[in-house]
């Protein structure tokens, strides 16, 4: 199998117990690093043939390539915990709606006339362009399956992009009374989930927020005797007494993830962080849609993080990264707003760094999907989910802090990006993409929707 060697680069691990960003070359065994090195050693030069000022993109002797990363720097891959790919094909159409007009115009108008067709090239062109922002693994929660034949598309939009990802297998607009249907969580983990590494489902379930108790009750007992995550969306208003109910049944835990969790007490929040709940907040939509004030706040007084999303394509743009700093801004802001009405004077230092924001997006991200022990961080063991990023370009030249670096990238900074070992966008470019027919096929699909 072939081995890589990324060399040249100051690497941000996200690993605790190493330094913020160090300068070690990663090698790559298959789909999971083998190791962290210090400097290239000289059994490896031999091995594979390695001479000064080699070709950078050039594969040495067949079994190593080497890479030189110079003047970049790699991060784990970027986690995307909440995203509706299937709404891709409708990007800006909804930059001016409310919540309340996203839910009725969207929601209760349009989504209606999908068909398995638009919910592959959405979910498909949604997951190439998390990949060209940096984004490795997707939480792609897909609430649009009118039939079996929509899942199946948007499963195979996920495939085909190459794209790690945990599909949370969600239902159009469904009753508080109604149950999750089991049965086709039970055909997916017998048909297109049996087996494989990068694809996962995940059940994206009601929640107590919007079920009556007992299909709370059942859905959330579902999702845990088949071991998947159930994440739910939660946004405003106290929580109903289903919250008691699923508490009281013990259901909540490592594999429970919260959408947004605006408006919960802080007693629910000490509550869920206790039982091991996790958090998305997906900022830039959650303020511009009027969801509320993003949690960030209440969970770091806690002890804990979110992980992040950019929610809705049809909305807000799909970079993570953009999220992480909307949300360390936004706190940021809180905090400083907080001083000055306490009497306090100006603070010498920040309340949240930029290395926290960057671990929402990467390590938070990993474990709201359960995937902890697979990405999220580089160390031996891991899976070669990478990004590179150019810091040659002026938007971040030159790159005094890497951490702040890696932060502040963008679209035009992510060179480089390894999912499983396996290149996905090399050069600046994705790999093996004809993005013109993408663009093709997902604007017939935009316009045709929003004929309706």
């Amino acid at each position: 199998m072939t081995r890589t060697l990324l060399r040249g680069a100051r690497v941000i691990t996200m690993s605790p117990g190493r330094p913020d960003a160090e300068r070690v070359d990663i090698l790559i065994d298959g789909d999971r690093i083998e190791a962290l090195l210090p400097e290239v050693p000289e059994q490896v030069r031999e091995d594979t043939g390695e001479q000064a000022g080699g070709d950078e993109h050039g594969d040495i002797d067949g079994h190593t390539e080497v890479v030189d990363l110079t003047d970049r720097i790699v991060v784990p891959g970027l986690v995307n915990a909440h995203l509706h790919t299937w709404q891709t094909a409708l990007r800006s159409a909804g930059a001016d709606w409310t919540l309340l007009g996203y839910l009725l115009r969207l929601h209760l108008g349009v989504a209606a006339h999908y068909t398995p067709d638009d919910m592959w090239i959405g979910t498909f062109a949604g997951a190439l362009n998390q990949i060209s922002h940096g984004t490795t693994t997707l939480g792609d929660w897909c609430h649009n399956n009118h039939t079996p034949e929509h899942t199946d598309a948007a499963v195979r939009g996920l495939r085909d992009s190459g794209i790690r990802a945990v599909y949370l297998h969600g239902v159009p607009n469904r009753a508080p009374d109604v149950p999750h249907p089991v049965a086709e969580i039970d055909r997916l983990l017998a048909g297109a989930f049996r087996g494989g590494e990068l694809l996962g489902l995940g059940m994206a379930v009601n929640g107590p927020h919007y079920s009556s108790p007992e299909v709370a009750v059942a859905d959330l007992r579902a999702a845990e005797e088949r071991g998947l995550v159930a994440s739910m969306h939660e946004s405003g208003g106290a929580p109903p007494p289903a919250w008691e109910s699923v508490r009281d049944a013990g259901l909540f835990g490592p594999r429970t993830n919260i959408a947004h969790g605006v408006g919960l007490t802080e007693d629910w929040f000490r509550t869920l962080v206790e039982a091991g709940v996790t958090f998305t907040s997906t900022p830039e939509n959650e303020l511009g849609q009027g969801h509320g004030t993003p949690v960030t706040g209440q969970l770091l007084r806690l002890g804990a993080a979110p992980s992040l999303g950019t929610d809705v394509e049809s909305v807000v743009p799909g970079s993570v990264l953009s999220a992480a700093r909307i949300a360390l801004a936004h706190q940021r802001g809180l905090d400083h707003e907080r001083r000055r009405r306490e009497g306090l004077p100006a603070a010498e230092t920040p309340s949240v760094t930029a290395r926290q924001a960057l671990s929402w997006a990467t390590v938070e991200g990993a474990r709201a999907l359960g995937l902890s022990d697979r990405v999220g961080r580089i160390a031996p063991g891991m899976r070669a989910d990478l990004v590179a990023v150019d810091t040659r370009v002026l938007n971040l030249w030159p790159a005094h802090d890497p951490v702040a670096t890696g932060l502040h990238a963008d679209l035009a900074n992510i060179e480089a990006v390894m999912i499983a070992g396996r290149w996905r966008k090399r050069d600046h470019t994705l790999v093996g993409v004809d993005v013109t027919a993408v663009n093709d096929a997902l604007r017939a699909s935009g316009e045709r929707l929003l004929a309706h």
